[in-house]
């Protein structure tokens, strides 16, 4: 059953030389005509027979085993062909008249144009008629298209791929019909519905990719195609997933392209209007998905496209206009999109007091007054809501607490509140639920600031919460429980105390004394501090000599006893950080001073700790600077000593510039995450380095350390990649393959604790960044497949991750393509194949799939010869345990293999007489349905 165990091929019987008798193909053309009859006499009315299909597939298989026929037997198929086409058209046309939705008689009568299609395939070329191929790929492809709504899209897919083949031998330059261009077109678009449909998403974006070269000049075609792009991107973007948004962008920009390239072929005004409505919705969408991803300069480019020369005025640009301003920090432009908004009466109200939410937890308290402004605007221009008031009130409200800031939110919600406008909106019992709701809102914002001693603005609020207090009966111990509260907060108005307390401490110290003394020096250091008179002052000269006259061990054993002096708590002549910069200055000036070195750079580390970062490095400017200061030179020291292999150093010195990085000087916005981030990274790997080098595994402790670090360093890439500025510094100062290494690190520490599913996690933020390419997720899924850290789950996500991003390109690398097949089926099989034989099988026809109108040789002819050999091989085990309908499954996958492959002719040949002789003595069931030609 194996490739070598076939027959050879010279003893395979001359088909063509001993056709069989013309009275057995006359009987079967005589029976596929009776039942054609018996379908043309069908009425909608009258009940469906029960054989009528089977005899029908029974007859054209059958008849399949007598090719190749004489012309006028080809002839009689084509009329057979058509008459039962036409007998399905008129039933389906009937059926949806008299009873749409009829889904049972749909599926019997496009079973019957699937039989119509097989009798146009099997009769082929036919003298006379012209573009035979074409007429037939076309009965398949709206075979298809029912099989696709009837959501059946196994069946859909097969129609598909066989009018694929039939017009894939046909050269598009000598085709000049406006209709078989088309349908040329839509067979490939159709074929990719079908496949997205199956979660094929890679074979869907290739087919779209493909089409770019059928579009000939046609604005119409332009138009499908992009309309399918789009509707790929949003199907991609419901999915509400980093990859799916990331796919979305990609599919969305293509539809846009497509468009731009449209218009300059569009001839009719009507077509220059469909195509710029398209491309407006595509860059409503993509301005959409990079507001979503944080590209807020990208979201402004596209409003401003849109909106050039008075174009397009859709609701939706202002909203998105605001929230990119704000996510630019731009105040000022943001209130000007708010503000324009109130006057667009065509956007709902659940979008603008979105809009105004948005705006305001931006703003803040500097954007409570606008808020305030706008929705009073609102209120002029529109019916509103008492729940929109609520959420506008409830947003400028915030968590409350006292505080300048919550005063100026109070002074603004007091406004809003009091307005006649709005507490009218609260009147009456339908507003019932919203108007307690509002009430409770505002004592609650009151109780904060009457716990917080805030007394002025608690009876403020606590009096604005009286309007919305009903004058009845059933709230009056409401009412007296608000006045109860006023009065004491009138109360402590009149014994409120405070006080303030201010402290400004700063110590700078310089000192210029040299010294000549370098004999004895550490000596006469000692001798000097038993003497009675000794103070620390005398220390800092002595260093400072023992510097000018480059002694340098006797400076660093001065400073050295100087620090000893800094745990007393007296007052020195310096402070600890100058000294401390100053021996680690010393030590870099001779190599092989790095341990010394890393001894005082700890000590800095463990008194920053304890002091805080303000009392050791010092306030403001000062602070930043001897802060980077040990920063860089812990970095530098790092990476000197991971060039020189040093790793265990390399090791320490990085960690300590990761901490120093971090650290925040006088509460500043912390401006070295990038480089806290790679120390943090390239710290795990020289622990790996380290590891690999010394040949003795890391201890539990070091495998739980080196977690840590990449939990840190995971936080702040996610901040990095969302920030709010496209091209800053920060961005640009993490390197592309910064994410990568982390990724790669942060796989292998994880696979030491046995994590195979943060391993997992971990590729799949990896895929949605921007740092991903096909080359990095191609080496991941080979490392998670043979690596020492094998994760087939892992391996399997990466590969078809990568897989989706080569066959999405414009010209795919079908060398990869193929690499990653042959994978994909190795790991498959390993782990799945046992127990799902289907998995294995999907992967080769997705293969399959892939080659199906590809020119020859395009796909690697050795890779596709592996793909049919192994795929017919499969089927040896089957056939021995007597499971025929596997068996079947795999030869058929590995002949339609073989005759896309080039140069396996001879096999082929073995395969089908294999296959026909197989199908004689183990009979196809009459509903399956034919791969084969």
């Amino acid at each position: 059953m194996r490739i070598a165990e076939i027959t050879s091929p010279e003893l395979r019987p001359n088909l063509n030389l001993n056709p069989l008798h013309d009275s057995q193909t006359q009987l079967l053309l005589s029976q596929i005509e009776t039942s054609i009859q018996q379908t043309e006499r069908l009425s909608p009315q009258s009940p469906f027979p029960d054989t009528l299909t089977s005899d029908l597939r029974l007859a054209l298989s059958n008849l399949s085993q007598l090719a190749p026929f004489p012309n006028s037997v080809k002839l009689h198929l084509w009329k057979l062909s058509y008459r039962l086409w036409n007998a399905c058209v008129d039933l389906s046309n009937a059926t949806g008249i008299l009873s749409p939705g009829s889904k049972a008689a749909a599926e019997e009568y496009v079973k019957l144009r699937h039989v119509a299609a097989d009798l146009l395939s099997l009769a082929g070329d036919v003298s006379g008629v012209p573009s035979p191929a074409i007429k037939s790929a076309s009965f398949f492809y709206k075979t298809g298209l029912i099989w696709h709504e009837l959501r059946n899209f196994d069946l859909a897919s097969t129609c598909f791929e066989k009018a694929t083949d039939l017009t894939s031998k046909i050269g598009t330059d000598t085709i000049s019909d406006a209709g078989e261009r088309k349908l040329l077109l839509d067979l490939n678009i159709a074929r990719s519905s079908t496949a997205w449909e199956v979660s094929d998403r890679n074979l869907a974006v290739t087919l779209l990719n493909r089409a770019k070269s059928l579009l000939f000049g046609s604005a119409e075609h332009y138009k499908a195609l992009a309309n399918q792009y789009l509707g790929f991107g949003k199907s991609a973007l419901s999915k509400n997933e980093e990859i799916g948004v990331n796919e979305a962008l990609k599919l969305m920009n293509e539809a846009l392209e497509l468009c731009e390239r449209g218009l300059s072929t569009a001839r009719t005004r009507d077509e220059t209007l469909d195509l710029k409505g398209m491309r407006s919705k595509a860059l409503r969408f993509i301005a959409a998905v990079h507001l979503q991803g944080g590209e807020f300069e990208s979201v402004l480019k596209c409003i401003r496209v849109l909106r050039e020369g008075g174009g397009d005025h859709h609701p939706c640009l202002p909203v998105l206009a605001m929230k990119a301003w704000l996510g630019l920090g731009r105040y000022g432009e943001a209130e000007k999109e708010l503000r324009g908004m109130v006057v667009n009466k065509g956007i709902p109200e659940g979008i603008w007091v979105s809009a105004v939410e948005a705006y305001f937890q931006a703003a803040g308290v500097a954007g409570a007054e606008t808020a305030k402004s706008v929705f009073l605007g609102l209120l002029g221009r529109c019916h509103v809501s008492a729940s929109a008031a609520m959420r506008v009130v409830h947003k400028v409200v915030g968590d409350g607490g006292a505080g300048e800031g919550s005063r100026v939110r109070a002074k603004v919600v007091a406004e809003l509140v009091s307005d006649e406008r709005v507490v009218s909106l609260f009147a009456g019992e339908k507003a019932a639920k919203e108007r307690t709701a509002m009430h409770a809102i505002l004592w609650n914002y009151a109780a904060d600031h009457f716990r917080s001693k805030d007394y002025e603005t608690s009876a403020e609020m606590f009096g604005k919460s009286m309007l919305y207090v009903p004058y009845d009966i059933e709230n009056r111990v409401l009412r007296a429980k608000g006045f109860r509260v006023l009065c004491l907060c009138h109360l402590g108005l009149s014994q409120l105390d405070r006080a303030h307390e201010y402290i400004n401490e700063a110590e700078k110290f310089k000192i210029y004394l040299q010294k000549n003394d370098h004999n004895g020096g550490i000596t006469q250091i000692q001798v000097m501090m038993a003497c009675l008179d000794f103070t620390p002052d005398f220390l800092s000269l002595s260093a400072h000599e023992a510097i000018a006259c480059r002694a340098l061990p006797v400076a660093v054993a001065s400073l050295s006893n100087l620090l000893n002096f800094y745990s007393s708590g007296k007052p020195m002549p310096t402070m600890e950080v100058v000294v401390l910069r100053t021996l680690v200055t010393i030590l870099t000036q001779d190599p092989g001073n790095e341990s010394e070195a890393l001894k005082f750079l700890k000590r800095a580390h463990t008194r920053m700790s304890e002091l805080g970062a303000e009392c050791f490095f010092g306030k403001w400017e000062v602070g930043r600077r001897e802060r980077n200061w040990f920063a860089v030179i812990s970095w530098n020291f790092g990476t000197r000593s991971g060039r020189e292999k040093k790793y265990e150093l390399c090791t320490e010195f990085l960690r300590l510039a990761s901490e120093f990085y971090a650290v925040l000087v006088d509460e500043q916005v912390e401006e070295n995450n990038a480089m806290v981030c790679k120390s943090l990274i390239l710290t795990v790997s020289a622990m790996i380095a380290s590891e690999k080098q010394k040949k003795a595994a890391l201890l539990d402790s070091e495998v739980k350390q080196a977690v840590e670090l990449l939990d840190r360093a995971a936080k702040i890439l996610t901040s990095i990649s969302s920030g709010t500025r496209l091209n800053d510094d920060q961005n640009s100062a993490i390197e592309s393959n910064l994410f990568f290494i982390y990724t790669l690190n942060a796989y292998e520490i994880h696979g030491r604790l046995n994590d195979v599913g943060s391993q997992l996690v971990l590729v799949k933020r990896f895929a949605t960044s921007k740092a991903c390419n096909p080359k990095c997720l191609l080496q991941i899924g080979l490392s998670a497949s043979d690596g020492s850290q094998s994760n087939h789950e892992v391996a399997t996500f990466a590969l078809n991750e990568c897989l989706s991003a080569l066959l999405s390109s414009s010209s795919p690398d079908y060398q990869n393509v193929a690499l990653i097949i042959r994978k994909l089926i190795a790991v498959t099989s390993i782990h799945k194949g046992d127990t799902d034989d289907d998995a294995v099988y999907s992967i080769y026809k997705q293969a399959y799939r892939i080659m199906v109108g590809l020119r020859e040789g395009e796909y690697p002819s050795e890779e596709g010869k592996w793909l049919a050999m192994t795929a017919w091989n499969r089927a040896a085990l089957p056939v021995r345990l007597g499971q025929i309908d596997v068996a079947k499954k795999w030869m058929n996958i590995g002949l339609e293999l073989a005759r896309k492959v080039p140069g396996m002719e001879t096999y082929r040949v073995c395969m089908e007489d294999f296959v026909a002789g197989f199908e004689k003595k183990f009979p196809v069931h009459v509903e399956a349905v034919d791969m084969r030609p």
